[in-house]
């Protein structure tokens, strides 16, 4: 159990705290001649029953409240300090605030300096107490009198204390190791040590970490919790974790940073929270209102967005949007407090609902509703919520990120729920069984239609049949899900098209007959420069038109592709075409030149620039200058028939929330005119 201190600057908590275990927390040289609190201390103090009481005594002056909140967070137990002969005071206002705020639930106030005061005077000071305490969490909490210079009450509160740690049952171990750093140094012959309260999860010597929000990344050698050396830190326990790995240092962790399960790394800067201001606010929070956050250790700058229409009263309460100077690491659920820029006040706090907000549309009916269902505290009740609200689909694996759920609680989720999951890289998405079952049907009834309504067509395109399914997936979701009913036999997939097995679209016995003269001309060696219709009229002795007429069908159909006017290539060709500009690219640092496409294809170069402003304009190609680099989420557009797999290194076009592609232009996503692509239709004829 950790047991944190509270209260106005010289009303006693240091010496209470060197009353109760026999140690001076005053470690520094000017805490020692200024006889005040400026940092945070430690303590510790074994229990009759083998167990260990941590103890932070936190600084109450008014200058150093950014400190006092930064060890409040990690406490269970917390010691109000109220001096007797001072009374309430200004600094145990606001400490009995962020208590609140952060929510520790448990604890007692302690009146110090009972030496100094009489009983008239203990009994006026109480009354002030039990005054400051209505409306908290510690309302109903008992007054312990004592006092650290004639002892009077020391052993009765320690016995309370162990009486206390003996019913504690611990917080759950369960989720990902995270771990709020409130101090970081050297030890000669051990390295580098950073100190703090596990936040969740459990971690052991010779686990990988990273500091986050830095990502730099370390390995655990050694661990003291509890102020005892073990193999094994988990949450709620004070632990020393000594650090290793390139670029590990003293200068490099800073009190705020998070260290944590690699998994976690993905530090936030915009998240949708819930906010609870403070009755004594003088006025009203206005949008875009600035303010100093607080969360664990960590402090930064932000601004307050508000998502309803009304700014939130002193005393209320509201759903915002905290736009933050820095990105820190975070979870969805963890406490924070918000003070004003000059350090004076705090103005209130709350909770985190979702570390991934958006920053457009954020008021909009569906991202409230959806912003209700991520503020469900149960994270099977939430997942469900979320399912159940538009576009009824869950990134399962960021969800359990932000919530630091561990792999076992996510398969746990699943099983419980029955949820119908796609892997795509390492995300993995998740919809209700129930959608799931309705899904399919509706893709089977709307791909029966379609090849009714267009018996000359080989498929839709995914895009399109995407935008006509509930739930509406995600693009790389929809694949996977596509892919996985292609495996069961449930759907055909021919690189962009998507149709019913047995749909088969056939040329008629004339044209038939025709292609199976056309076709030979611009197979073979002549595939990658193939003759034009007008060559192919005059080797075979026919009308252009009719020639034209034949390939402008098989286009249709999917046979051919025209790449420029009267300039038609096989399917297969333009399938070998693309994997040659995927190995110029990879062979090239990502980019290569049309000179380079003309020698790796054997055409001229006329017809090289034809084939790349064909890709450009289908968006497999970008074009920067005289160069080009692939663009991987259209390499599925022609790739031969059967080829029903991502591209190779392609985790299926999920972002990273960390990072970000090369190219943020979204150029080449958006559909084509003169052509087909994965996001529409193929062209009529």
């Amino acid at each position: 159990m950790i047991v944190g201190t509270a209260g106005h600057v010289d009303h006693g908590k240091t010496a209470l705290v060197q009353a109760l275990t026999g140690v001076d927390t005053d470690r520094l040289q000017e805490e020692k001649a200024r006889g005040m609190t400026i940092d945070l201390g430690f303590a510790y103090l074994p229990t009759p029953g083998g167990d260990v009481v941590g103890f932070i005594d936190v600084p109450g002056h008014e200058r150093f409240v950014h400190t006092m909140v930064a060890g409040a967070s990690g406490i269970d137990f917390v010691l109000l300090v109220v001096a007797a002969d001072d009374g309430v005071m200004q600094q145990t206002r606001e400490h009995l605030a962020i208590i609140d705020l952060l929510g520790v639930r448990r604890g007692l106030v302690v009146l110090s300096k009972c030496d100094l005061a009489d009983a008239a005077r203990r009994a006026a000071v109480v009354a002030d107490i039990r005054s400051a305490l209505v409306g908290t969490i510690l309302e109903e909490a008992e007054v312990f009198p004592v006092s650290a210079v004639t002892g009077e009450g020391i052993g009765d509160l320690r016995r309370l204390l162990f009486e206390e740690a003996s019913r504690f049952a611990g917080r759950s171990a369960s989720g990902r190791f995270r771990l709020a750093v409130d101090r970081c140094f050297t030890l000669h012959g051990i390295g580098t040590v950073v100190t703090g309260t596990v936040l969740s999860g459990t971690v052991g010597v010779g686990d990988s970490v990273v500091v986050s929000p830095s990502g730099l990344a370390a390995r655990i050698r050694s661990i003291h919790a509890q102020n005892r050396v073990t193999e094994r830190g988990r949450a709620g326990a004070r632990c020393a974790l000594n650090l290793a790995g390139d670029g590990v240092s003293k200068e490099a962790i800073r009190r705020g940073d998070v260290i944590l399960d690699p998994v976690l790394h993905a530090p936030a800067d915009r998240i949708d929270a819930e906010l609870r201001v403070l009755p004594g606010e003088p006025k009203p929070i206005a949008q875009w209102f600035p303010v100093r956050l607080h969360h664990a250790a960590a402090e930064v700058g932000a601004r307050i967005v508000l998502l309803g229409d009304e700014p939130i009263a002193p005393g209320g309460t509201a759903k915002v949007q905290i736009v933050l100077e820095s990105p820190i690491a975070v979870a969805a659920g963890d406490a924070y407090v918000v003070r004003d820029t000059s350090a004076q006040r705090t103005i209130g706090g709350g909770r985190f609902i979702d570390l991934r907000a958006p920053s457009r549309k954020r008021r909009s009916p569906e991202r409230l509703a959806r912003l209700e269902a991520y503020a469900v505290p149960a994270p099977d009740k939430a997942v469900a919520a979320l399912l159940d609200t538009p576009p009824r689909c869950l990134d399962l694996g960021a969800f359990a990120r932000d919530r630091a759920l561990a792999a076992d609680e996510v398969a746990s989720l699943v099983g419980r729920l029955g949820l119908a999951t796609f892997a795509v890289g390492q995300t993995r998405f998740a919809v209700s069984s129930m959608r799931w079952a309705r899904f399919k049907r509706d893709l089977n009834a709307f791909l029966e239609a379609f090849h009714a309504g267009n018996p000359d067509l080989p498929g839709i395109g995914t895009e399109k049949l995407r935008l006509q399914l509930d739930p509406c997936l995600p693009a790389s979701a929809f694949a996977a899900a596509m892919r996985s009913l292609a495996r069961a036999g449930q759907i055909e997939l021919d690189g962009a098209w998507i149709r019913l097995p047995g749909h088969e679209v056939r040329l008629a016995a004339r044209e038939e007959a025709l292609w199976r003269e056309v076709e030979p001309l611009m197979a073979g060696s002549a595939r990658f420069h193939p003759p034009r219709v007008r060559d192919i009229a005059g080797e075979l002795g026919r009308p252009e038109a009719e020639i034209r007429k034949l390939l402008k069908l098989a286009g249709r159909i999917g046979m051919v592709h025209e790449v420029a006017h009267d300039h038609f290539f096989l399917r297969p060709a333009l399938a070998e075409i693309v994997e040659i500009v995927c190995n110029l690219a990879a062979g090239h640092d990502g980019q290569f030149s049309a000179a380079q496409l003309r020698d790796g294809v054997g055409s001229g170069r006329k017809v090289a620039v034809h084939i790349l402003e064909f890709l450009d304009r289908h968006g497999v190609t970008l074009r920067r200058g005289d160069l080009r680099r692939i663009n991987k989420h259209r390499l599925d557009l022609f790739r031969r028939e059967g080829d029903n797999g991502p591209p190779a290194g392609d985790p299926g076009g999920a972002s990273s929330p960390v990072g970000r592609p090369d190219f943020k232009s979204g150029r080449g996503r958006e559909p084509v005119l003169g052509g087909f692509d994965s996001h529409s239709l193929p062209p009529s004829s």
